[in-house]
């Protein structure tokens, strides 16, 4: 691998705004997630994971797993850029056995303000640098340093996550991994009648921080998402490898499980689906290129005896291929574990609108990467861990 990257490239000069799109009530939806993935040494086939996500939602009324979730007015603007927000922190967090989620579910008012800020203690020299603090007693922030040089992410369990044997804290340290992986991917789209998307993502990062006490290193993904449309389901998932190389897939799609209000990771409904886009990336770092993909199918197969999450739920397979004109990738990944976030949104004429999130660890069972210059497979990489999103329902 490559000397890393001094600072984070790319746009990032709108990363603490959510004011790009004109937001629509009960549709406008924003969020800043991080993915920390840590590599068990002593096991290359095993990982720890830790989500956090910072959102708010345009929107009454919104029922999140067990928790009503009433923001309390819409984020406001000052005159220097700087938000305030009604938002939610919220985590998970996987130790390579147990899965806590969630880890963390906290409301709070939330800041988001950029280095051009009166307010930002630093220079303000690096465009894109940033923070966002949530009001509470606890250190939740999360933000990007006045040189560009590292974000850092700050959190703190639940008391219930922590009574169950969670950390009780995780403090982290991201800094650039790749120059391919870690520049900004921006993309941007309107559709109509105002509804569209604008997203932020660093591929992969470098991590290194502390899980309470204990020194930990890894690689992390981000993403900043504005979207406003219903939510439709989707397979998502990325892999980050040993070199440093990055593949992601994505396949928004039209199913019957639309209908779906129950949490059951595996139901018949799965199985028919009309793609509405497919697409994938491959950050290629022994070829030093990157590459997209538009031909993408996932498979949704059929769990295994004895394969369950901590609730009794059957934990799925998937099989992915991706294909270029120069490029093939085929993949087989099981989910080792499961952390499922379930919405709730009152809409018109008194209906619910529902939506599933499922985020799977995963353990990659078999990987062919073939191109011109030959065949890889899991035995060229001292390690290969990443994570699956399913999601189900329509979301309105």
């Amino acid at each position: 691998m490559h000397k890393p990257p001094e600072k984070f490239g790319g746009d990032l000069s709108s990363l603490w705004r959510l004011n790009v799109l004109p937001p629509l009530r009960r549709l406008s939806w924003w969020w800043w997630w991080w993915l920390v993935v840590i590599p068990d040494p002593n096991d290359p086939n095993k990982c720890r994971q830790l989500m956090v996500l910072w959102s708010t939602k345009d929107a009454p009324k919104v029922r999140v797993n067990d928790y009503d979730w009433m923001p309390e007015g819409r984020f406001h603007i000052d005159q220097d850029g700087g938000h305030t927000l009604p938002g939610m922190v919220c985590a998970w967090w996987y130790d390579g056995e147990e899965m806590y989620e969630p880890y963390l579910i906290r409301e709070a008012r939330i800041a988001a303000l950029d280095s051009e800020h009166p307010m930002w203690p630093g220079s303000g020299e690096f465009p894109g640098a940033g923070a966002v603090v949530p009001v509470t007693e606890d250190d939740l922030s999360m933000g990007l340093s006045d040189d560009g040089s590292h974000f850092w992410i700050h959190c703190k369990g639940g008391s219930d996550a922590i009574a169950d044997g969670a950390p009780k804290k995780f403090e982290f340290r991201i800094t650039p991994l790749t120059e391919a992986a870690s520049s900004a991917a921006y993309s941007n789209n309107v559709f109509g009648k105002g509804m569209g998307y604008d997203i932020i993502r660093l591929h992969a990062c470098s991590a290194e921080g502390l899980v309470d006490e204990e020194a930990v290193q890894g690689t992390a993904y981000f993403q900043k998402v504005t979207v406003q449309a219903p939510s439709v389901p989707w397979f998502w998932g990325f892999l980050h490898f040993s070199d440093g190389t990055y593949l992601d897939w994505f396949i928004p799609h039209a199913s019957f499980s639309m209908t779906a209000r129950d949490e059951r990771a595996w139901k018949l409904r799965d199985v028919i689906r009309a793609p509405l886009r497919t697409a994938g990336l491959l950050h290629d770092e022994k070829r030093g290129r990157s590459e997209k993909f538009e031909r993408c199918e996932v498979e949704l197969l059929l769990p295994e005896d004895g394969e369950f999450d901590s609730h009794g739920t059957h934990l799925p397979r998937f099989k992915i291929r991706l294909w270029n004109g120069r490029t093939q990738i085929g993949i087989q990944v099981r989910a080792v574990s499961r952390a499922h976030w379930t919405f709730d949104q009152p809409t018109r004429a008194g209906l619910v609108s529902h939506l599933t999130y499922n985020e799977y660890p995963l353990n990659v069972e078999e990987i062919t990467i073939l191109d011109e210059k030959g065949i890889r497979t899991h035995d060229d990489f001292e390690w290969i861990h990443g994570n699956a999103e399913h999601a189900w329902g329509l979301l309105h």
